[in-house]
């Protein structure tokens, strides 16, 4: 076996050009720029934090023993989905903002093409996609239709209720009179009083755990089986179309 030979250099060596030559092609669209990609990853711990301090408020830990005065677990707990909470909203606000500024990419999430009959068809094609029907995806350079559709109903929408259900138990805590009551006190007598904005609050929460969910593995299908990159798209802000 002679080691000059091409073949035996690449496996030497690593390098094989003429592989690299015959490889499909790859190409790379610039799609999140800098602000959104930073808001989605804030933004999913906040998620994270509010959803596991949200269970453990609605479902409190087994009491401690000793002195109650020697423990402040549930303070601790109340205090994080509080300081979460406030990260959610200004982080909302901010990617509300980077949609009117931002590419038009950035508008997806805060806008739906409702009355153009073409959008549904492409929220139809990937529907039947996600359901083994179809071989492959189209490619799309945002978010595709399906998605879109999610992103505007299942996060944003759900996203600012649960912010007004929350801020408004969040007012009864700071009493009567306070901003927090005066812009979102309204919800209390229209949502069943305190307890039934607790329960609204506490099922929206389930309804986002059940989108994360859905949003993940979408995003991991579509990385394994589509033909374009998600996952990485979010980190490095470039979409990649493999064919």
């Amino acid at each position: 076996m002679n080691p000059s030979t091409p073949q035996n250099l690449a496996d030497i060596t690593g390098i094989d050009e003429r592989t690299v030559a015959n490889a499909p092609q790859v190409r790379s669209v610039y799609v999140y720029e800098a602000p959104v990609r930073v808001w989605h990853w804030i933004n999913a711990l906040a998620i994270t934090v509010l959803c596991v301090t949200g269970y453990l408020i609605g479902s409190p830990l087994p009491s401690v023993s000793g002195e109650a005065s020697d423990h402040f677990l549930m303070g601790y707990i109340r205090f994080a989905h509080f300081a979460a909470g406030y990260v959610f909203a200004i982080g909302l606000a901010g990617r509300v903002y980077w949609a009117f500024v931002g590419n038009h990419h950035a508008r997806e999430m805060v806008t739906l093409p409702v009355l153009r009959l073409a959008y549904w068809r492409e929220v139809w094609a990937m529907f039947t996609w996600y359901l083994f029907l179809r071989p492959r995806p189209n490619q799309y350079v945002g978010h595709n239709p399906l998605a879109r559709l999610m992103m505007f109903v299942g996060y944003f929408l759900l996203s600012l209720f649960m912010l007004a259900t929350g801020f408004a138990l969040y007012g009864e805590g700071l009493q009567a009179g306070s901003w927090v009551d005066r812009m979102f006190g309204w919800l209390i007598p229209l949502l069943g009083q305190s307890h039934g904005v607790h329960t609204w609050h506490h099922l929206g929460m389930w309804a986002m755990v059940i989108f994360v969910i859905a949003h993940i593995y979408a995003a991991v299908r579509e990385d394994i089986m589509g033909r374009q990159s998600i996952v990485s798209t979010m980190v490095s802000g470039y979409r990649t179309f493999k064919d």
